[in-house]
């Protein structure tokens, strides 16, 4: 790479702690793709023949076909992804070494994050529909079932458990839309900004744009090479989604014990004990809980590494991309878990409504019936509290009848929980379908 202006080599100790190979190999398709596009714009400003262009393309292919395959064979001196393609391609074709004119590693890097990045967006919102759909059809299932709602896990007013499920598909449905920010946000064209000052070469970016399907180019080639604030905003979603699934699995987690016992949990979705005979435990709603903390230790990393740099490049950013793919890795797999853990959720529709024939759970119907009658709320609330603390309070209604009362728009009455859970169904397919559009093809 740099062979001229050196008369010996990074120390092979040193060689191994720059290596980003084990962490950037994940790229290579990505790489390849960006490779074609630059080959085919130095073809298209003349600086490359129709010959060397089709000897570039059959050794990328034949590359790439051994990185699927498994028999490309990496050597020692291979310090990442990139390198490691552009040295087989010249092993494969002289055409090699004329690939790399007018382009730099810092934009190749920042074309291959940004193209990964709208990959794994598109496939993170198709996960997040998964997770929603799964609760959308349990909420529309137990529309009606009654259960207890709490605040500061005390028991507060009935509700159901469709509305309680809808309540943490909400969350996730705007987690899918910080994944399509996330997307746009790296929708920008790096390629053509070469280490930091662009290129005297006459490369058309506009042609590289579109080929790869990117929806702008970037318009400061010190910025293109330095920006990272679209991993930023897709580690983020991820850190999002990861605490909202966290709270699922900790409702989960919840509703399994034996002093709720709302929950029955399938063989599916648990594990037993190694010692007592009797256990069968929520260990997947706990490790949702427990994985969240890998996206939330990416955004701090990333964030670390971005706060002190100087502009344009700096190595250190060959960090930004094992934050990322911890961060997108562990979502996806939670994501999808969440899915499968929900499907198998099998309600106790009797201990549900046991626990939710408290007739405490009543006390505000109580206090709104005062009111209703045109007592001051807070002489209600006073009257409702010491029926409450002598034993003596008389819910005016049956808890099925106080959600039937409650039909305001997001309230818990079961014909607006079982009509919000085909909504959400709706709203899941949609994004399926709008991960299905994408990321652009890349070139073949």
């Amino acid at each position: 790479m740099w062979g001229g202006r050196f008369e010996r080599r990074l120390l092979p100790e040193l060689e191994r702690f720059s290596s980003s190979l084990e962490i950037d190999f994940e790229l290579y398709p990505v790489d390849i793709a960006g490779s074609l596009a630059h080959a085919r714009a130095l073809a298209r400003a003349d600086m490359l023949s129709k010959a060397r262009l089709s000897a570039i393309e059959r050794g990328l292919r034949k590359i790439e076909r051994e990185l699927d395959g498994g028999t490309f064979e990496f050597r020692e001196t291979d310090e990442d992804i990139h390198t490691a393609i552009e040295r087989r391609l010249t092993e494969l074709t002289p055409a090699g070494a004329y690939l790399h004119a007018g382009r730099s590693r810092n934009d190749q890097v920042a074309l291959d994050l940004r193209l990964y990045s709208r990959w794994a967006a598109s496939q993170l919102v198709a996960a997040v529909a998964g997770a929603v759909d799964a609760l959308a059809s349990q909420a529309r299932e137990h529309a009606s079932w009654l259960m207890p709602g709490y605040t500061h896990l005390q028991r507060a007013q009935p509700v159901t458990v469709g509305h309680h499920l809808l309540a943490h598909a909400e969350p996730l449905l705007r987690d899918a839309e910080r994944f399509r920010h996330a997307y746009d946000a790296a929708g920008e064209m790096p390629l053509g900004s070469g280490a930091l000052a662009g290129t005297t070469l006459p490369i058309r970016r506009e042609g590289m744009r579109s080929e790869l399907g990117f929806d702008r180019l970037s318009l400061n080639s010190i910025d293109a090479v330095a920006d990272r604030d679209f991993a930023l905003d897709l580690i983020y979603a991820c850190t999002s989604a990861s605490i909202h699934l966290s709270r699922l699995g900790e409702d989960v987690v919840l509703w399994a014990s034996s002093e709720f016992g709302f929950v029955r949990l399938a063989d599916e979705i648990s594990t037993g004990s190694s010692l007592m005979p009797q256990k069968k435990n929520p260990d997947i709603a706990e490790l949702l809980r427990g994985r969240s903390g890998r996206a939330l230790g990416s955004l701090v990393a990333l964030a670390s590494v971005l706060k002190g740099l100087p502009l344009a490049y700096d190595r250190d950013l060959q960090e930004d991309k094992a934050a990322l793919f911890v961060a997108v890795d562990s979502t996806l797999d939670s994501l999808r878990a969440a899915a499968l853990l929900v499907q198998h959720l099998a309600f106790d529709r009797n201990r549900l409504a046991a626990a939710a024939a408290d007739p405490n759970l009543l006390a505000t119907d109580a206090a709104e019936v005062l009111v209703a009658a045109g007592k001051p709320f807070r002489h209600a609330h006073e009257e409702v509290g010491k029926a409450v603390r002598a034993g003596k309070l008389a819910p005016p209604w049956s808890a099925d009848a106080s959600l039937r009362k409650r039909t305001a728009v997001g309230g818990p009455d079961p014909r607006r929980v079982a009509a919000r859970a085909t909504a959400v169904h709706r709203q899941a397919a949609a994004l399926k379908t709008w991960s299905s559009k994408r990321p652009p093809a890349l070139p073949k």
